[in-house]
């Protein structure tokens, strides 16, 4: 096969359901990493181009779905929030999962295919800022 050109991208995404239901992926890591990093799910919604109450239905959602809450309020209401211990917890843990499936999943094209190949973000972060989450070095 012809190996000129750039690099096949490696694209993975994974995410835990139950009955149908997504309980948490990467869109929902990556809104709790934002509303950790802005204190507030607006803050954090604008931050990925999505409306608050679609932010908020995806948080409620999950917390529903896992039994546990992954954001409180800092005071009253336009103080903002953070992340529970719950929180950080799942979106540390899915991060760790996400990276170890990511960097099996390029070592193992490297090896099966006669092309190279390499994770997605360092082929695409001015194209896909947001999806960028990418372990592999």
């Amino acid at each position: 096969m012809n190996d000129a050109g750039p690099d096949a991208v490696i694209r993975v995404h994974i995410w835990m359901e139950r009955g149908g239901e997504t309980l948490f992926g990467l869109g929902r890591m990556q809104l709790l990493e934002r509303i950790d990093a802005c204190g507030s799910i607006k803050g954090a919604a604008e931050m990925l181009g999505m409306s608050y109450r679609a932010a908020w239905g995806k948080l409620k959602a999950s917390e529903e779905a896992l039994g546990v809450a992954l954001v409180e309020k800092i005071g009253g209401n336009k103080s903002g929030c953070r992340l529970t211990r719950e929180g950080r917890a799942l979106a540390e843990a899915y991060t760790t999962w996400f990276h170890d499936v990511e960097r099996m999943a390029v070592a193992r094209a490297r090896q099966l295919f006669p092309f190279p190949c390499d994770a997605f973000a360092k082929n695409s972060e001015q194209e896909h800022p947001v999806e960028t989450t990418s372990y592999v070095s």
